[in-house]
């Protein structure tokens, strides 16, 4: 963990930032370490030291290095994207997580249907959609969602683009 780590004599980042003296009892040093100036500086420019400081005090000291990764995760994903923030990337990941379902269901709906054949010959096509076609009443546009209950079609909606 990294406010276990004993400091140097040169000041932590936030305090070089800030253009002040760091002190022994210094609420920010174990976190925002000298040489990562950076880390700090997006902190600062989102949230403000101020802000950072009062998250800080609030949270109990187990949990504060987590809070500071947290806040540098948020801070970097909205520098990226100011409309959106992490919550932009996390909707990002969402989708390419449906998407990926969605292959896999098709996949094993493939593999089942091929399996069940005696000829594997009649299950080479050049799409895995040209074996839904008609056959089973599923278009390539549907979603796809696994559940414990087997495969499903759900339309989710998202907020974000």
């Amino acid at each position: 963990m990294r406010s276990q780590v004993p400091r140097s004599s040169s000041s932590c980042a936030a305090c070089k930032l800030m253009k002040r003296k760091c002190t022994s009892g210094c609420l920010l040093a174990p976190y925002f370490q000298a040489d990562e100036p950076k880390k700090f500086a997006m902190v600062h420019k989102v949230f403000g030291a101020s802000n950072v400081t009062k998250i800080l005090n609030e949270v109990p000291k187990s949990q504060r290095q987590d809070a500071v990764d947290s806040l540098v995760f948020e801070a970097e994903e909205r520098l990226k994207d100011p409309v959106y923030g992490c919550i932009g990337a996390i909707t990002s990941l969402q989708d390419k997580m449906f998407q990926l379902q969605h292959d896999l269901a098709v996949a094993k709906a493939r593999l089942a249907r091929c399996s069940t054949r005696t000829s594997y010959a009649s299950c080479s096509t050049t799409s895995p959609f040209l074996l839904f076609d008609g056959e089973f009443g599923v278009s390539p546009f549907d979603n796809f969602f696994m559940d414990e209950g087997g495969l499903t079609t759900q339309f989710h909606q998202h907020p974000f683009p």
